[in-house]
C-alpha cells in the first residue's frame, strides 16, 4: 500500500515516520497540550501510543495521521503540529467499531485554524475515502475547546452515547461523544 499523504492548502496530513516522534514529543507532551489527555505521558506511554498510532494503520488503513504545515507557507513552514485523522472507537464502554475523528495541535499552532482545516479535511475522507456511515469525536466536558470545534464542524452532541470513563486520558471524567452523519455532512459541505 503507497504512503498516506493528503494535503489542503495550508497542511498536509501523512503517514507517520520514524523522525517524527522527536519533534512531536517535544512539542505536544507539556502540561498545556496534555491536560485534557492524562496529563505527561511517560516514556512507556510514549511508546505505548505510538505502536496504538501505527496499529490503527495497519488495521484499518487510516490512523490520527501527522499534522505538518507546508513548507514555506507562514507561520510554522514545515512543522509537526501535531496530529489529526481517524481511528476505528476502542474505548471499552464506548461506540465500539464507529470511526472517530480526532486531533491535538502543539501550543504554538493554537489559534490559527489549522485544527478546523485539519479535521474538515479528515471528515471529508472518513466519508469519501473510507465510506463511513457517521463519524463521532470523544472528549470530557472540560475540554471546551475540543468541543467547540466539533460544533463547529457541525457534529451534535449525543449524551445518549456518552460512557463512563474506563480510559487513562479521561481520568475518572465521563466521555462525551458528538457525532455527524454523512448526509449531515454534505448538506453543511453544500
Amino acid at each position: 500500500m503507497a504512503d498516506f499523504r493528503h494535503e489542503t492548502e495550508r497542511l498536509i496530513l501523512r503517514d507517520w515516520r520514524e523522525e517524527d516522534w522527536a519533534p512531536f514529543w517535544n512539542h505536544l507532551n507539556t502540561p498545556n497540550v496534555m491536560r485534557h489527555l492524562g496529563g505527561v505521558a511517560d516514556a512507556q506511554e510514549q511508546q505505548h501510543a505510538q505502536d496504538r498510532l501505527l496499529s490503527y494503520n495497519r488495521e484499518h488503513g487510516h490512523t490520527f495521521w501527522v499534522l505538518q504545515r507546508h513548507p514555506d507557507r507562514g507561520h510554522l513552514s514545515g512543522e509537526i503540529l501535531g496530529f489529526c485523522g481517524l481511528k476505528r472507537c476502542n474505548e471499552p464502554n464506548g461506540p465500539i467499531g464507529d470511526m472517530e475523528a480526532g486531533w491535538r495541535l502543539r501550543e504554538d499552532a493554537w489559534g490559527h485554524g489549522y485544527a478546523k482545516e485539519a479535521a474538515i479535511a479528515s471528515l471529508d475522507l472518513a466519508f469519501t475515502r473510507f465510506d463511513a456511515p457517521h463519524v463521532i469525536a470523544l472528549t470530557i466536558d472540560e475540554n471546551v475547546a475540543s468541543w467547540g470545534l466539533m460544533r463547529k464542524l457541525g457534529m451534535q452532541r449525543r449524551s445518549d452515547l456518552d460512557f463512563p470513563d474506563t480510559v487513562a486520558w479521561a481520568k475518572g471524567k465521563t466521555v462525551i461523544v458528538y457525532r455527524i452523519d454523512r448526509a449531515e455532512w454534505e448538506l453543511s459541505r453544500g
